[in-house]
């Protein structure tokens, strides 16, 4: 079995209204070296052992778990055992 960890966060450049109310939100609590936030989602899947597992993972992505018109991606993959 594999643990899937997928990062998915806004491209550069696409405006984060809610990484900017994050922001607003620690300055005023006093949290003033905060110089910007931004807000993504982290999902985990476990899934079972393949060859293809990596383009699996790279196909979820691409065609549900982000939108990559406007959201990047990463993933980690580790085996795990007992699950």
């Amino acid at each position: 079995m594999y643990k899937i960890k997928v990062y998915v966060t806004l491209k550069q450049g696409v405006l984060d209204p809610q990484g900017k109310a994050v922001e607003k939100a620690l300055h005023t609590m006093d949290y003033d070296q905060v110089q910007d936030v931004r807000v993504g989602k982290y999902m985990e899947l476990i899934m079972e052992k393949s060859e293809n597992v990596g383009s699996k993972v790279e196909e979820m992505c691409q065609r549900l778990l982000a939108n990559p018109v406007i959201e990047d991606y990463r993933y980690e993959m580790e085996e795990v055992v007992g699950q």
